[in-house]
């Protein structure tokens, strides 16, 4: 019950007073679409990475017969060598599991693709991610090349830390310093960890309008801002195969 201007008392339903129990706890924008990106990342043996993407190359089209294949990249810079990273979209869970099925079942996929390449693999990652509700995926107008930056943010939730690093992101967009593909948080992996998937002409591009930000006060103000809430941060500078849907 909730008292009343007029000194009358209101009664809550049930459904009301579970709403109000459940924005208490929220802990930022509810996810009501179920499409969600798969970050997959393959570390390679050493001298196997050419063999690795022209076997890929001549095959992926047994894979995105399954399911959609954002983009597929070749680490340039950032952590380990030999290191290949891709993201696929599913329309949700159950998508997912009929499209594992149905790979195990492909024998041409297990032959061609699956088998050949495992031999050249050294270690496998994945981690679920939705985009953040206040981004689209955009497409970038011409070939280039992305960063993707890598956020591990205080517990809490967007609900602490949403806003800030929205407000730091956006930033960065209006004053034209990198053109941004996607914002992505993760949902299995590490959690309150956000991606951020930037695309710019070129890696010395790059490096001029991270300079240049590092400069504008509005950047600085907003950046200032979000790092109360930031953990740790890392990056890798990718380089789009000639198969990926992202150029």
């Amino acid at each position: 019950m909730l008292p009343l201007r007029s000194g009358l008392t209101r009664i809550l339903s049930p459904r009301m007073l579970a709403t109000q129990v459940c924005s208490s706890f929220a802990t930022g924008p509810r996810q009501y679409d179920g499409t969600f990106y798969e970050f997959r990342t393959d570390y390679l043996k050493p001298s196997k990475m050419n063999e690795f993407l022209e076997n890929v190359k001549k095959n992926i089209h047994l894979r995105t017969a399954r399911s959609e294949l954002v983009g597929y990249w070749s680490v340039e810079f950032g952590g380990r060598l030999n290191k290949v990273f891709h993201i696929w979209k599913y329309d949700n869970f159950a998508h997912r599991i009929e499209v594992q099925k149905a790979l195990a079942k492909d024998k041409e996929w297990q032959e061609q693709f699956l088998i050949p390449n495992l031999a050249l693999i050294d270690k496998q990652e994945s981690e679920i991610t939705y985009l953040v509700p206040w981004c689209k995926l955009e497409k970038p107008p011409k070939e280039g090349v992305y960063e993707l930056a890598t956020f591990q943010m205080k517990p809490g939730g967007p609900a602490l830390w949403g806003d800030p690093f929205k407000r730091a992101v956006h930033t960065h967009i209006n004053q034209g310093y990198a053109k941004l593909v996607g914002v992505f948080h993760a949902e299995y992996g590490m959690l309150n960890r956000v991606h951020v998937l930037w695309w710019n002409e070129s890696a010395d591009s790059r490096a001029a309008g991270r300079h240049q930000s590092h400069e504008d006060p509005r950047v600085v103000a907003a950046v200032r801002e979000s790092v109360n809430f930031l953990g740790s941060q890392q990056n890798m500078l990718l380089t789009p195969t000639s198969f990926s849907p992202l150029k």
